[in-house]
């Protein structure tokens, strides 16, 4: 099992995968973050690796933490790879654990490819079983509202692109005022 890789970034798929040099070897992963990654780039990432028979599929993570919540995730009934994965490209592992936490089935059902069944078996399977602290859940509580978020997706955005924009932001209490900074911020973005 490959656990952990090293090496430069040779090339990056639109499906988010990136292809890694390792000493003239070319690794395909699938990433947690593409967006953070720029052909030529050295990075070292984290891999979980998935064999079936047909193939041998890599996932990559940037810190270790978000490679122990990927297979968190997928001891889930229901949640496989692709969508332990599109979970992660969504929400940070904080929010993510904080929707959980609280029981927010709306919130984790707004990951691309969950619908309310599979979240609310998510929050059912894993409340509970999350290594967080207190303090850590507070720091990082979702700043973005549901309601927030889905007005931004329906506009076109992504979830990565609005988490980018509105991370460690706190938006107004008040939607309309909470939805046009937002709205500023992804812009500027």
């Amino acid at each position: 099992m490959i656990g952990w890789l090293s090496g430069r970034v040779v090339h990056q798929h639109l499906n988010g995968a990136i292809v890694l040099d390792v000493n003239g070897v070319g690794y395909e992963l699938s990433v947690s973050s593409s967006a953070s990654y720029r052909v030529g780039e050295e990075v070292a990432l984290y891999v979980y690796t998935v064999v079936r028979a047909d193939a041998i599929q890599l996932y990559g993570f940037d810190s270790y933490a978000d490679r122990e919540f990927f297979e968190l995730l997928l001891i889930t009934p229901g949640v496989g790879p692709s969508t332990a994965l599109a979970a992660l490209r969504t929400m940070s592992i904080a929010e993510l654990a904080a929707a959980i936490e609280s029981g927010d089935v709306k919130r984790v059902a707004t990951i691309p490819g969950i619908g309310a069944k599979t979240a609310s078996r998510i929050v059912l399977e894993l409340k509970g079983k999350l290594v967080v602290d207190d303090d850590q859940l507070r720091a990082n509580a979702v700043s973005v509202s549901v309601e927030i978020d889905e007005a931004l997706r329906g506009l076109g955005y992504s979830s990565q692109e609005i988490r980018q924009a509105l991370d460690g932001v706190t938006l107004p209490e008040a939607e309309h005022e909470a939805l046009r900074m937002a709205l500023s911020r992804l812009r500027r973005a």
